[in-house]
């Protein structure tokens, strides 16, 4: 299947370029026949005709799939992307070259992957025939390929180590082929792949020949016990104290009512001296007369004992 498209111009290159526009393809890897070559007027009056190309190429799956990502690259606003075409047997790698290209890679490759994902199919819709795409820019391809070897290796190597199995993050098919190919050339480790696309994981863990399997199920439920028998004591724990938090609290005891009975002191009776004391010089006072009794009586009172 071809395309083609006829162009005149003055000269046969004007013609070239003109057609390489409209075709959107370099110019070298377009083909060209010249059906008329320019003739100049004479006299600058009469005859003259300007030069005539045909510029064709066969639509391949190759080519299909680099003019339908270049309307993709235009349209989320690549400045001028060059496509480099690689053949391969039955596909192709589309190298992209420019500045600014790293938003179409996106997270992890997302947004590159999905961009390859439908070029895929518009190459695969040319001659109904399986034809693997690949877009590739600034050799992210090669470095996430080495980067997935050194995790598998590294993740093997405590699965034959420790017996525990590890899920990887959502891979496509390519990627968790990878993990697959290392994991098969490590001794003691084996992989497989769990769930549906595109959350499709790959695990890696002990293979069955590998005596730290079971160990690492037996330590895997004792901690499973241990963290069952903790949290049955955290909750024991935290019953015990809803329980003493909603108990009542018990009413203090009132004062008792009955007062102690004291024995009544006992007031002894003053009795007066019959014999005045001694004064400093130790002579004996003279006694009261009758009269000085009566006046004393008058000016303080009469008190009878």
């Amino acid at each position: 299947m071809l395309r083609e498209v006829i162009k005149e111009a003055e000269t046969i290159e004007e013609a070239k370029m003109q057609a390489a526009v409209e075709l959107e393809m370099p110019a070298g890897e377009l083909q060209f026949e010249i059906l008329q070559m320019p003739q100049k007027k004479r006299l600058g009056l009469f005859g003259g005709c300007p030069a005539q190309v045909r510029a064709y190429y066969e639509i391949t799956p190759a080519r299909r799939a680099a003019a339908y990502l270049r309307e993709i690259l235009v349209g989320m606003g690549a400045q001028t992307p060059q496509i480099i075409i690689r053949e391969e047997e039955n596909g192709c790698v589309l190298n992209l070259e420019g500045e600014d290209l790293g938003f179409i890679i996106g997270r992890r490759g997302e947004t590159l992957d999905a961009i390859q994902y439908l070029t895929g199919l518009v190459a695969n819709r040319v001659d109904n025939s399986y034809y693997r795409v690949t877009i590739d820019i600034g050799n992210y391809r090669e470095k996430r390929e080495q980067s997935l070897r050194g995790l598998a290796r590294k993740i093997a190597g405590q699965a034959t180590r420790t017996g525990r199995k590890t899920t990887l993050e959502p891979m496509n098919p390519y990627e968790r082929r990878i993990i697959h190919t290392v994991v098969q050339e490590i001794k003691g480790a084996s992989s497989w792949s769990i769930g549906s696309e595109p959350n499709r994981r790959v695990v890696i863990g002990p293979s069955e020949d590998n005596p730290m399997a079971g160990r690492a199920g037996q330590s895997a439920d004792r901690s499973n016990r241990r963290r069952r028998s903790d949290r049955k004591g955290d909750k024991a724990g935290s019953n015990q104290h809803e329980h003493s938090a909603e108990r009542p609290e018990r009413p203090q005891r009132s004062q008792r009512s009955d007062t102690i009975e004291r024995p009544e002191r006992t007031v002894r009776e003053f009795i007066p001296r019959s014999n005045p004391l001694p004064t400093a010089d130790g002579s004996t006072p003279p006694s009261k007369t009758q009269s000085e009794k009566e006046e004393s009586s008058i000016l303080y009172g009469r008190v009878d004992l």
